[in-house]
């Protein structure tokens, strides 16, 4: 069974001095297993409206490109970082020169949790998790946070840690999703102000007991107007994948993050402005005197 929709969310004001956001939603469900071909259709979909080009790890370093997307699929992650061992947050926001190729795509994560976990196992060796909970979309690893559900996602210029940058959208693969809202995703501008709160769709759409291994769910939103993405935060599940899970607690792990090239954030434009008027005004107070 697949479910799949893609949307605008939202009307542009064509009458406002500054365009409005309007997000772009790809959202699709699945219990066919990985290679359901609707399902992978939505995803290349919104991997088409980021620009289209997968720029491979390096690229363009210190970048960043001027078009495309990143990819993390987590499988080239060695079992040094690999569960029970713990997975640093700044793995993949790697220095040009310093850090392999591989490590260098302008993403942070950080939770208010106590750390994360790549998958040896599909997460099999987690206390309460048996080997048939979850599957890798893109086999063979998956991505969870520890002691909490929150995954914060930040960028910089890929080979450039020190440098902040913004994307115009992101999107995640989920495994076990089992009802709609046990996941989701928020972004946020340079300002920090919420761009939107989007939940992830489940196999059922309210929590009421029923469980469904083995599904996947993506969401992706991308914005086309003058919106930048500074941070996404994820909400995967009740609890981190080391919580207790009783009831109707629904358990949720990440595979692939897809997202667009992380460009630097410019200059404040408030800065710029103000620079300007202060030049004004001194221009006529010379013509003045």
């Amino acid at each position: 069974m697949t479910k799949t929709r893609i949307l605008l969310a939202g009307i542009a004001i064509s009458m406002a001095p500054l365009a409005e956001a309007v997000p772009v939603i790809y959202s699709s469900m699945t219990t066919s297993g990985a290679g359901d071909i609707a399902f992978n259709a939505v995803i290349d979909s919104f991997r088409s409206g980021l620009g289209g080009v997968l720029n491979p790890p390096g690229a363009c370093a210190p970048g960043p490109c001027t078009t495309g997307r990143r990819e993390i699929n987590w499988d080239a992650v060695t079992p040094a970082f690999s569960s029970p061992n713990a997975f640093p947050g700044d793995f993949f926001n790697g220095t040009t020169g310093v850090q392999p190729a591989g490590r260098i795509r302008g993403a942070t994560f950080t939770t208010p949790g106590t750390g994360f976990r790549v998958s040896a196992s599909e997460f099999s060796d987690e206390v309460g998790f048996g080997p048939a909970e979850f599957d890798a979309f893109s086999p063979a690893r998956l991505f969870a946070s520890m002691g909490s559900n929150i995954t914060d996602v930040t960028f910089s210029v890929p080979g450039s840690p020190g440098l902040a940058a913004t994307v115009r959208g992101m999107g995640v693969v989920f495994a076990d999703v089992d009802y709609t809202g046990s996941a989701s995703l928020e972004f946020f501008d340079t300002s920090g102000a919420s761009l939107g709160l989007f939940p992830v769709e489940g196999v059922f759409p309210t929590a009421d007991g029923r469980n469904s291994q083995g599904s996947f769910s993506f969401l992706g939103v991308s914005f086309d107007s003058d919106e930048r993405v500074s941070r996404v935060r994820i909400v995967s599940g009740a609890h981190g994948i080391d919580g207790t899970y009783t009831g109707l607690d629904d358990a949720v792990v990440m595979d692939d993050f897809i997202y667009a090239e992380p460009q630097a954030v410019p200059e404040p434009l408030t800065g710029t402005l103000i620079g300007a008027g202060l030049a004004g005004l001194l221009a006529f107070r010379r013509r003045s005197s």
